[in-house]
């Protein structure tokens, strides 16, 4: 039967990152790493569903928690979207330490972007997917509206976001508002496919227009119908999983 794993590596600020591996029954076809949402976690119904649904397809998937969430160490109120990039790397590197590299980078929301920023410095990775993420990691700053001017006067507030309350500062949103996401995306050097519901109110799905015209070919764009943001059905999830597995193993393989 599929194995689960616990596993612990240094974030890019010096914390210990908090990270469970999906092990397949047999030998893994690929090994992929997933990044989940902005202020959620590796334990996140996205997250964890769509890990383990992927191990059905013979694939390995490391999911973490960035730095400040979940188990893992560290302040989130000295994070930024360049400590999430920088997350997503060490989270590489530590597995291609202990077993190997991977070939597959899965993102939801933010972490999608994450993932789209980290690809060029995992010179392994052949096949990109994104989730409901977010052309430009700026457009997190409309969760945080009612919250602004108190954040730029005295330059942090505390944020009620999912029911959990955050401490953000006007680091974390002057480092969202100074990416250039769509060269990124230009350069990505990676198969892409792009899922996205369309009508997810969260972040909506001319988004995923927007990253999928900034990309080169190969690429595929993919509806998840009918889902919400947070793919808080399980069908949802496993329809995820079972989309990108065959089309991410065909770049892994080629």
């Amino acid at each position: 039967m599929a194995q689960s794993r616990k596993l612990e590596f240094p974030g890019s600020l010096g914390a210990r990152l908090s990270a469970r591996l999906e092990l397949p029954e047999v030998a893994p076809r690929a090994y992929a790493l997933f990044a989940h949402c902005f202020t959620c976690g590796k334990d996140s119904i996205a997250a964890a569903r769509i890990s383990r649904a992927l191990t059905e397809y013979g694939i390995a998937v490391l999911r973490f928690d960035f730095t400040g969430l979940g188990q893992s160490g560290g302040d989130f109120g000295n994070t930024g979207f360049r400590s999430n990039i920088d997350d997503v790397v060490s989270a590489a590197n530590h597995l291609r330490a202990v077993l190997a590299a991977p070939a597959i980078l899965i993102g939801h929301s933010l972490g999608g972007a994450a993932v789209l920023a980290a690809t060029p410095r995992i010179p392994e990775v052949r096949a990109v997917v994104t989730v409901g993420a977010p052309a430009d990691p700026g457009h997190v700053a409309h969760l945080l509206e009612n919250s602004r001017a108190e954040i730029e006067q005295r330059g942090e507030a505390d944020v009620r976001l999912g029911g959990r309350t955050f401490r953000i500062r006007q680091q974390f949103l002057d480092d969202i508002a100074g990416q250039q996401q769509v060269e990124r995306i230009r350069r990505l050097g990676a198969a892409l496919m792009v899922m996205h519901s369309p009508i997810d109110d969260i972040v909506s799905v001319d988004n995923a227009r927007q990253i999928f015209d900034a990309a080169r070919h190969p690429k595929a764009f993919i509806a998840i119908d009918g889902a919400d943001h947070l793919l808080t059905k399980s069908a949802d999830a496993e329809f995820v999983a079972a989309v990108l597995a065959p089309w991410a193993i065909r770049y892994v393989k080629g």
